[in-house]
């Protein structure tokens, strides 16, 4: 990991009050998909993207959430309709019930 941060450093991506912020705890790029300079600048730029985005939700949420209960919580929840803010804010309720009609398909037009 140390080598990973020093490679993104003296390539300019990131500078290095940035990798401090990361940490090499949070920052775990295992594997790089495609292995050009631009290609590794933005899994770099956007694994700290997501990051700040987390970050932010966990700053917003009035429940007191560590990144990876967060993390772990999003990739359970992704696929489940639920108001972002009250998953946040109260993570134990269960999903609104949606009494909503699927709207059919007619096959005769």
């Amino acid at each position: 990991m140390r080598s990973l941060q020093l490679a993104a450093q003296q390539s300019g991506i990131i500078s290095g009050p940035m990798i401090l912020w990361c940490g090499p705890q949070s920052l775990r790029i295992k594997t790089f998909i495609g292995t050009s300079e631009n290609a590794v600048r933005i899994q770099i730029w956007t694994a700290l993207i997501s990051m700040l985005l987390l970050r932010y939700l966990i700053v917003r949420s009035t429940w007191r959430w560590s990144f990876s209960n967060m993390v772990a919580l999003l990739r359970q929840q992704i696929f489940v309709y639920r108001d972002l803010w009250k998953l946040l804010d109260q993570p134990g309720q269960p999903p609104v019930d949606l009494d909503d009609v699927q709207l059919g398909f007619d096959w005769q037009s």
